[in-house]
């Protein structure tokens, strides 16, 4: 949490230093708005080519059918603009944190060493922590609004309790690790230029 509120107070002292126009804008991937999984971003001008985008996800629900999806993240990235910051081409280097709570999916994929076929019938509870590069464009739609798409990916370790069933309390390992590599980011993005 002290990690959290550092990395804020640095986002906003960053902002005070210079409010100016195209130099900070705020966000909201569409893409995790639709699967219920609110987020908000805030991304600020550094020097003309680069910036710094910190994004933020919480999902706090528990689904019908004894579902749950349940998670915090928090991703810091910087970026570098191929033309004047916030306009077409980009390339980023993330780092991301959170914890999460899922099971009672049934996940059907089972992809470079992750298997979330195990989510029908057993309920993951950790935390993780990773890094990774993404690329991405953004559209200028008028002065003020942009449309943004940009696809990430990197590493993730993650710790994690698994439990019995995603309803039940009855724990079946503990503290387990896992490393993940694949995307870590996906995003479209609807963009407001102060």
């Amino acid at each position: 949490m002290k990690r959290i509120i550092l990395l804020l107070a640095i986002a906003i002292a960053g902002v005070s230093q210079a409010v100016r126009g195209q130099n900070v804008a705020v966000k909201t991937n569409l893409l995790s708005d639709v699967v219920l999984s609110p987020n908000l971003g805030i991304e600020i001008g550094l020097a003309p080519k680069w910036t710094l985008d910190v994004t933020g996800q919480f999902n706090g629900w528990t689904l019908s059918h004894d579902r749950r999806w349940k998670h915090w993240a928090l991703q810091p990235e910087v970026r570098y603009w191929l033309c004047d910051r916030f306009g077409a081409h980009f390339f980023g280097a993330h780092l991301h944190g959170g914890q999460y709570n899922i099971g009672g999916f049934d996940g059907k994929i089972n992809l470079l060493g992750t298997d979330a076929r195990k989510l029908k019938d057993s309920r993951y509870q950790g935390w993780f922590v990773g890094a990774g590069v993404a690329y991405g464009y953004a559209w200028l739609l008028n002065r003020h609004w942009n449309l943004e798409a940009e696809i990430g990916f990197g590493y993730s370790y993650t710790r994690y309790d698994r439990f019995r069933c995603a309803g039940c309390g009855k724990k079946v390992e503990t503290n387990k690790p896992h490393h993940y590599v694949g995307p870590t980011k996906a995003a479209i993005n609807l963009v407001y230029l102060f």
